[in-house]
């Protein structure tokens, strides 16, 4: 008698797929996060909602979840960056990262996306930034950090609740702060598109 067809075999080759996946694009398709992120939240006075959420993938390794919140829902880089009013940038970090080693990174991300001039420009508000992550050794899965504009002051940098000092810079330098994520080399192209409430990326084609 023949053996009866294996009932999971396809859900197992459905799985390997997922992973090829996660290995060749470096994130996995847009999922739920482990944190759960307030629908809405306030910003000095205003009132932001949800954009978008989701997870940041090193090779296949969880990094951080984040959040968008804005004063209206946006789809594309373009709505996002002429968007007045505030907005807010959330995160629990999901693994041990060393502050130094993530204010690099994210200045790194910012000069990617963002000419000479601008960099130029911003050299003391993103000398802020370094200093701020660099004086914190390590953030510990769980902890929440965060930074958020408010127009007319600037950019706020909060780690677990508290701000760290006063905001700096201007819109552009948000702008450069936002490019890290939505600018042209985005630091995850499937977080991008979370996001920015977008669905993920079509899968590869065989």
């Amino acid at each position: 008698m023949n053996p009866s067809p294996r009932p999971f075999a396809g859900c197992r080759q459905a799985l390997v797929a997922a992973a090829v996946a996660v290995l060749v694009h470096g994130a996995a398709v847009a999922a739920p996060t482990g944190t759960h992120f307030e629908p809405n939240t306030q910003l000095q006075g205003a009132r932001l909602q949800l954009n978008g959420a989701g997870t940041r993938f090193r090779t296949i390794f969880k990094v951080y979840d984040m959040a968008l919140y804005t004063t209206r829902k946006v789809g594309t880089p373009e709505e996002l960056l002429t968007l007045p009013g505030p907005k807010k940038l959330q995160f629990t970090a999901l693994r041990e990262l060393p502050g130094t080693d993530l204010g690099r990174l994210f200045v790194k991300g910012m000069s990617e996306n963002a000419t000479r001039e601008q960099s130029t420009r911003h050299t003391l508000s993103t000398t802020r930034l370094i200093e701020i992550f660099s004086g914190k050794s390590k953030l510990m899965p769980g902890d929440s950090f965060a930074m958020d504009y408010v127009p007319g002051k600037g950019t706020q940098f909060v780690i677990q609740g508290q701000p760290q000092g006063e905001p700096v810079g201007d819109a552009e330098f948000f702008g450069m702060v936002l490019n890290i994520w939505f600018g042209s080399s985005p630091a995850d192209r499937q977080l991008k598109e979370a996001l920015l409430g977008r669905d993920a990326a079509p899968p590869m084609q065989q």
